[in-house]
């Protein structure tokens, strides 16, 4: 706790440092007594954080909320009858986190929220300029696009080079050049005297030199240092009018403060999770109940509404706090420094104060944010810029709002092009067009279902696989039956209806038959069915194995099978020949033996693979790193090892290697052996097996070997040998 203090006092000491004009401009903005704004502050700063546990920091109103209170003042005629509305705003926030409703933050997508910090950073620049140049006729609080002098944000860049202040540019240069090299300095190190607080120290004592020798330079005027009044008695508190509670125009405007502060609170409550280092996550409803809590009680001191503000809360965290005590520290500056500091307050030039806002801004609209956006795609990019041009021209909220609509429409536009996924598979029983129903399939997604049905060319072979949607219209189910009994019968188009039957529809249609049959198996050559395993297999490294109905396919094959091929293996668990090539149930047969030695046994097998079974290939499949082989080359022949390691040491002798322990650890000298074997049990299979000889010759079968690299699962075939 005592380690984390001595982060955290510094670092709310910065944020006071910065929250203090932001709080009086937000209170001379409002129109409310000046030292509400500091109420409201302290109660932000404190009471909200103690109860929520929240590792943000809040003030008072952002821009859309300032509107709101304007209005609510001026619809009222009374500053303490608002504050009886205020009361009963934060009442009703209250029961929004009571009731749970803090879970909209998590409905927020993610391209708005990261344009909403981005959005931040640019107006906290644009914004801080001209108090950086010397020109402060706009208040610290004012983030709006239009502003009180007439101009807006852009204009008053413009405007400002008619009153350029030599010191105050000085100074702002001076105090972002300490910001942006800070951490390469030693002073890095001093954890109670983070960079934003030497640089409004830094500030105060350049400013008194600039007064002492370099008069020309001297920042002296009021209005470009911080202003804190003198606080007089009458000010301090003001108490709200219950005798208006009736007055329906006083719920109206409770519940418009609820509601804005809510969603502003829950949009910069996600937004500030995003740039924690900690990536904690702040409890929502809990944070609705606290800031409920605390508006009751600013409306009940005078103050005006408390919500979570990204300017402070950001700052917090690049002064490097480590837990929600650096808020209420900052609140108990604040509170202090109104009341006993007012004369050393007022020495901090506004331009030290906007180079740390203006570096807070950099490190939120970050050059590299726009970047990785971008890689991302445009549907991500276009809500994100979106969003940052709405709040810069507009407020928070009403830029959230239209950069969620942005985002949605891209959704709905992504989902419309692609709402499943179309594959053509190249199988035994030739093409086949499968197409997959994501999990959610809705009434948006019938015209692209519809566009990809028709356009399906005739005498084609068809699967809609809905097994993994957990919900499909009766639209989109009504176009499919549509297509399945009446279009696809007209174009010669098989179709096979998977998983349909979940929602509501008929049982599974199944017009022909996926795996291998006996007619299919007839017309397949050798040189056919190797060329299937190979596409099987980048089917398998592609990731693109499409799903198996492995009942469906028991059912269509308890009558017989129909092999096309039978493979010798070794028994390594990792090179699974009905899984590396993306095999049914009945395509291969498996024999699979230590070091894929060509045994009686085994040699018995494949020629009943051949007479009876009907295979068209044998393959003979070694793999890398065989620890058989190894065995082999290590001279192992205990107990029954032998009848494997005495047959893999001919082509030990074959491939000229030696024996020494040593060779084992020769991946490459491994290999070599590996393959060398696979091909003299082929040749041990000609020599056992007549039969097999001629079926050779006579070109009824095919015999490859072939090579496993199980670090890729990649398949290397040798060339076929055919007569």
């Amino acid at each position: 706790m005592f380690r984390s203090l001595k982060q955290d006092i510094p670092a709310g000491l910065v944020v006071f440092l910065v929250a203090l004009p932001l709080c009086l401009g937000i209170a001379l903005a409002s129109g409310a007594p000046l030292i509400s704004g500091i109420i409201s502050g302290v109660v932000g700063g404190t009471l909200v954080v103690v109860i929520s546990g929240s590792h943000t920091s809040v003030s008072g109103p952002a821009a859309g909320l300032t509107a709101v209170v304007l209005a609510g003042i001026t619809q009222l005629g009374s500053f303490e009858v608002f504050l009886s509305a205020l009361v009963l705003a934060g009442f009703i926030q209250l029961l929004f986190g009571l009731i749970r409703l803090g879970f909209i933050a998590d409905y927020m997508p993610s391209n708005v929220i990261k344009g909403l910090l981005s959005a931040i950073g640019i107006i906290l620049i644009l914004k801080q300029i001209p108090h950086a140049f010397g020109y402060d006729a706009v208040p610290e609080g004012d983030f709006s696009f239009n502003q009180q002098d007439g101009n807006d944000t852009f204009s008053e860049l413009l405007n400002m080079l008619n009153y350029l202040s030599p010191g105050a540019v000085v100074l702002s240069v001076l105090s972002l050049l300490i910001l942006m090299f800070w951490d390469k300095t030693p002073m890095r190190k001093w954890i109670l005297l983070p960079a934003p607080l030497f640089v409004v120290a830094f500030g105060v004592v350049l400013n008194l030199v600039f007064v002492r020798w370099f008069p020309e330079l001297a920042i002296v005027k009021d209005e470009h240092l911080v202003r804190i009044p003198e606080v007089k008695a009458n000010s301090l508190l003001h108490l709200p009018e219950f005798l208006h509670m009736q007055n329906s125009m006083v719920w109206m405007v409770a519940l418009t403060l609820a509601l804005v502060a809510s969603i502003e609170t829950l949009l910069n409550v996600e937004a500030v999770d995003r740039i924690d280092p900690h990536k904690r996550e702040t409890p929502t409803n809990r944070e609705l109940i606290a800031q409920g809590a605390g508006n009751m009680v600013s409306g009940l001191l005078g103050g005006i509404p408390v919500t979570s503000v990204i300017v402070r809360s950001s700052v917090n965290i690049s002064a490097g706090s480590k837990t929600k005590m650096s808020a209420i520290i900052h609140g108990l500056f604040l509170v202090l420094s109104v009341l006993f500091l007012s004369n050393l307050i007022n020495l901090i030039p506004l331009s030290a104060l906007s180079a740390v806002l203006i570096y807070t801004g950099y490190k939120l609209a970050r050059v590299s944010i726009f970047t990785e956006m971008y890689r991302k795609g445009w549907d991500q990019f276009a809500p994100f810029v979106i969003t940052i041009l709405a709040i810069i021209f507009t407020d928070l909220l009403k830029g959230v709002m239209v950069g969620t609509v942005a985002s949605l429409f891209f959704i709905l536009r992504s989902n419309f092009r692609n709402p499943f996924v179309r594959d053509t598979q190249v199988m035994h029983i030739g093409e086949v067009i499968r197409l997959e129903l994501p999990n959610q399939v809705s009434f948006l997604n019938r015209a692209s279902i519809k566009r990809t049905l028709w356009g399906i060319t005739a005498g084609s072979k068809v699967v809609i696989d809905a097994t993994s949607s957990d919900y499909v219209d009766q639209d989109v189910l009504e176009l499919i039956r549509d297509f399945a009994d009446t279009y696809a019968p007209e174009q010669n188009i098989q179709v096979n209806l998977l998983g349909l039957e979940r929602h509501g529809d008929r049982t599974d249609l199944l017009q022909f038959h996926e795996v291998l049959d006996v007619e299919t198996r007839s017309h397949l050559t050798p040189e056919r069915v190797l060329e299937l395993m190979n596409i099987g297999n980048e089917r398998f490294l592609k990731g693109r194995d499409y799903g198996k109905r492995h009942q469906a396919q028991l059912i269509q094959t308890a009558g017989g099978q129909a092999p096309m091929a039978v493979i010798v293996s070794c028994i390594d668990s990792r090179t699974s020949p009905e899984i590396t090539f993306d095999a049914n149930l009945g395509d291969y047969l498996a024999i699979r033996n230590a070091g894929n030695v060509m045994t009686a046994d085994a040699l018995g097998s494949i020629e009943v693979a051949v007479k009876h079974l009907g295979v068209k290939l044998i393959v003979v499949k070694s793999h890398a790193d065989c620890g058989a082989v190894k065995l082999a080359m290590l001279g192992e022949k205990s107990g029954n090892i032998h009848y494997v390691t005495d047959q893999i040491s001919v082509a030990i002798q074959a491939c000229g290697c030696a024996v020494p322990d040593s060779n084992v650890k020769d991946s490459a000298l491994v290999n070599r052996v590996a393959r060398q074997n696979a091909q003299l049990s082929v040749e041990r299979m000609l020599q056992g097996s007549t039969y097999l000889k001629e079926m050779l010759e006579a070109g009824r079968i095919g015999i490859v070997c072939a090579f496993h690299d199980i670090s890729t699962g990649k398949v290397y075939f040798e060339p076929l040998l055919k007569a």
